[in-house]
């Protein structure tokens, strides 16, 4: 063999030996640098609250700061593939959400990702109930009065989602399968503009997280109807949930989880899994999250590919059955 090959199979060689010595190494030593938590939707908005709430307490506990980047776009797609095409190191984690690995993969053939196999679920950090309001121009101000209008009006009113393929969209087409009622979707880029049309009343119905429309609930702006959620919620009392009107199937909620690119080492796993534990014991970050009304989980990274493999088969079938397709 030239010299020149036998240089370079060397250099290789010894490359990959020190690639080899120096990844454990690394992993234990983790962090050493700022770690970027990346959002996969703009700010405002439910997602961007708890990537707030948890990012200065988590890099207290790495010892690192935890800097929050929105990357918004196709309805947590664009900022998901960014995450999953991360180098596997801790350096860039995802916020992970039911529409960025479940509801938007489910109905969407081109996904750039497989949202089982491309990441490596490391924690959800909360919950968060999902609930359908309406302007309080829409003729019902409780849940029996609400789905005998629309048996009432088949077609007569539309409801807003973040966009198509997004949990809001997903959920309503849920509860429309199993209630035998038709509603117009009509997608927008966002809940927030969403959330605006229907109070400015340009559109009737909205299926939301809760911490965005709560503070709209609040002010009168919009009229609550029922919630997904385990239980009736402090917060609104008299609002039943999905399972007391008897569809406990829509009685799914958001999960807010954290996320890294597949392939991250246990030890990035466990310790930014143990962080985050560690920081929602803090009786104020506690609260942050669940004056959201958000439920603090803090689950295993088992528990958590758990549930994304289930709320991603749920959503599968919910495209099936109303035979949904991009618009």
């Amino acid at each position: 063999m030239p010299r020149r090959s036998w240089v370079a199979v060397a250099a290789a060689a010894v490359g990959a030996l020190t690639f080899t010595l120096a990844g454990p190494a690394a992993a234990q030593n983790y962090p050493t640098k700022p770690i970027e938590l990346q959002v996969p939707f703009a700010p405002g908005g439910t997602t961007d609250i708890v990537a707030r709430v948890i990012s200065e307490p988590l890099g207290r506990a790495l010892g690192e700061t935890v800097i929050v980047v929105n990357r918004p776009g196709g309805g947590g797609i664009v900022g998901a593939a960014e995450t999953a095409r991360a180098a596997p190191d801790g350096y860039k984690l995802g916020l992970a959400t039911v529409s960025s690995t479940a509801a938007n993969p489910a109905i969407n053939p081109k996904t750039p990702y497989d949202p089982i196999n491309d990441f490596t679920p490391i924690i959800n950090i909360a919950a968060t109930p999902n609930i359908i309001a309406v302007n309080p121009k829409f003729p019902a101000r409780n849940y029996a009065e609400f789905i005998a209008e629309l048996k009432k009006n088949p077609g007569k009113y539309s409801f807003a989602s973040s966009g198509t393929g997004g949990i809001g969209h997903l959920l309503m087409e849920l509860y429309k399968s199993l209630t035998g009622t038709y509603v117009t979707h009509i997608p927008y880029r966002g809940a927030g503009p969403a959330l605006n049309d229907v109070v400015g009343g340009q559109v009737a119905i909205m299926f939301d997280n809760l911490p965005s429309a709560l503070p709209f609930i609040k002010s009168g702006q919009l009229i609550p109807i029922v919630v997904a959620a385990p239980e009736r919620l402090a917060v609104l009392p008299d609002v039943p949930t999905f399972k007391e009107v008897g569809l406990e199937p829509v009685n799914r909620m958001a999960y807010y989880g954290i996320i890294g690119p597949k392939g991250l080492p246990k030890e990035v796993v466990d310790k930014v899994s143990n962080a985050v534990i560690q920081s929602v014991k803090d009786p104020v970050v506690r609260k942050r999250i669940e004056d959201t009304g958000s439920l603090v989980v803090a689950n295993t990274p088992e528990q958590f590919a758990a549930q994304i493999k289930a709320e991603l088969e749920v959503y599968k079938q919910v495209v099936k059955k109303q035979n949904l397709v991009l618009e």
